[in-house]
């Protein structure tokens, strides 16, 4: 793509701007060669604009800033992250513009609704993509997930692969660090699932009012906001926009959409969705009271999209879970191993509720927290997990940087006074091999916090750690 062209339909002047062949568009300085369009961004710790002329040596064609930076061939912007998003889908062409997009933001939740949303779209005869923590995908097509929302280049890339490939939905997680940095700047979301929020990214954000900012983003850019009214934070979301609201609710009737007569099993849950003009029993294979949510949230969003709500409810019974996600590891044993992503002082909370409500006997968790992250949440996340289980081994989750036994310390400061048994474990994997050994009859272990993930983030090396393996490893013994 010619550079003139690409700047003309991100919406920017070309006047000036000397032509040349655009090869590709980046924030990272060690990825640029040449015909690069560099675009200066500046972090928390690296100022793009430093490097601005080593990118021109590299062969940058443009350079786009926000201060002058001497190079021959300049954009002057008042936001260089909307810009990067900007020129990023304008070198792919657009190609958002030809998917309908849903978007799903929150602090929990993001990732089951939008596997939920792919499978009801797909086993009602539409393709589609899915961009999110897991994984992303083009139709049944893998690929490695590096973000919850990727940077632009590479989350426009997706979009054209997924147009290329005859999809017609995309359904995506949107963080709150991809709303606050401008990574899906000038997408527009045919619909948007608010799930809910609490505690969580303060490392980032400093405080929960910027937090809520970041997340209201999303709604600023769609048409119909999907939003759980039983959320204290619901209405912020919506206020200021201009959208259509359509709400949700698993605990009153003041909603646009109600879940009546839950019930709840160790292979799933079902309930009545009930709307204006509206009814139909939702049955899901996936366990946990905050599947109810996660699927409500789901339906009502294809009920929007123009789904009937029966339709939709035979799709979600066919819906299975996602990877992390209250996952029960296979062991040929008495009791039962669940790994699970919650590392929020809510989605522990709702784990163990949910976990409450199906376990025969008693719940063992093991857990801890990471590094470089939000200090305050750790001895909250310790009084939960000592409040709601029957015996906790607090031990090490990703520490990064930071001493791995002082962030255990600081989980255990939540643990003081408890009533039932702790123990404190720093190698995760001795950890494992203690619960498993206490396990009984009947009894859940609990596995909280790196669900998906298959790896452990030790200073700024990441080493493989599969859980799944670890405790096939430490049975087998």
């Amino acid at each position: 793509m010619k550079l003139t062209q690409l700047l003309i339909e991100a919406g920017y002047s070309a006047q000036g701007i000397a032509d040349a062949e655009v090869s590709l568009v980046t924030e990272d300085s060690r990825k640029v060669c040449p015909g690069s369009v560099f675009v200066c961004v500046q972090g928390a710790r690296f100022d793009g604009h430093d490097m601005a002329s080593d990118a021109v040596e590299a062969g940058a064609v443009l350079i786009v800033a926000q201060r002058d930076t001497g190079a021959p061939n300049q954009l002057i912007v008042s936001d260089t992250r909307e810009a990067f998003s900007l020129l990023s889908a304008s070198f792919y062409s657009n190609p958002a513009r030809k998917l309908r997009l849903v978007g799903v933001t929150g602090t929990n939740g993001k990732t089951t609704t939008c596997f939920m949303l792919k499978s009801v779209f797909e086993a009602l005869g539409h393709k589609t993509g899915l961009v999110g923590t897991v994984k992303n995908m083009v139709g049944d097509v893998e690929y490695p997930a590096h973000l919850t929302t990727p940077d632009p280049f590479e989350l426009n890339g997706l979009f054209a692969k997924m147009v290329d490939a005859g999809c017609e939905f995309c359904v995506m997680e949107v963080s709150s660090q991809a709303l606050a940095q401008q990574r899906v700047a000038g997408l527009h979301y045919e619909t948007a699932i608010f799930t809910n929020l609490t505690q969580d990214h303060l490392d980032y954000h400093g405080n929960f009012e910027n937090y809520i900012a970041a997340k209201h983003k999303l709604f600023e850019q769609c048409d119909t906001a999907i939003i759980n009214c039983d959320d204290e934070a619901h209405k912020a979301m919506v206020e200021g926009t201009s959208c259509k609201v359509v709400t949700f609710s698993a605990a009153s009737d003041n909603a646009d959409f109600s879940a009546k007569n839950t019930e709840y099993r160790t292979d799933g849950v079902s309930y009545i969705l009930v709307g204006v003009g509206k009814l139909e029993r939702i049955k899901l294979k996936i366990p946990g009271s905050f599947t109810v949510y996660n699927s409500m949230g789901a339906a009502v969003c294809a009920v929007e999209l123009g789904f009937t709500l029966e339709e939709t409810a035979q799709a979600l019974a066919k819906a299975s879970g996602v990877p992390g996600r209250i996952e029960v590891v296979p062991t040929d044993t008495d009791y039962t191993v669940i790994i699970d992503y919650a590392h929020s002082p809510d989605g522990l909370e709702n784990i163990l509720a949910s976990l409450r409500k199906i376990a025969p006997a008693r719940v063992i968790t093991v857990f801890g927290c990471g590094g470089d992250r939000d200090k305050t949440k750790r001895p909250k996340m310790g009084k939960i997990a000592a409040d709601m289980s029957d015996f906790v081994v607090v031990t090490s989750d990703n520490p990064r940087t930071e001493d791995p036994q002082t962030i255990l310390e600081e989980v255990a400061e939540g643990t003081a006074g408890a009533k039932i048994p702790v123990v404190k474990i720093l190698d995760r994997t001795e950890a494992i091999a203690f619960a498993l050994g206490e396990a009984k009859a009947g009894d859940i272990v609990l596995l909280a916090g790196k669900g998906h993930e298959t790896y452990q983030i030790l200073g700024t090396e990441k080493i493989h750690y599969d859980e799944r393996e670890i405790v096939r490893a430490i049975l087998e013994k």
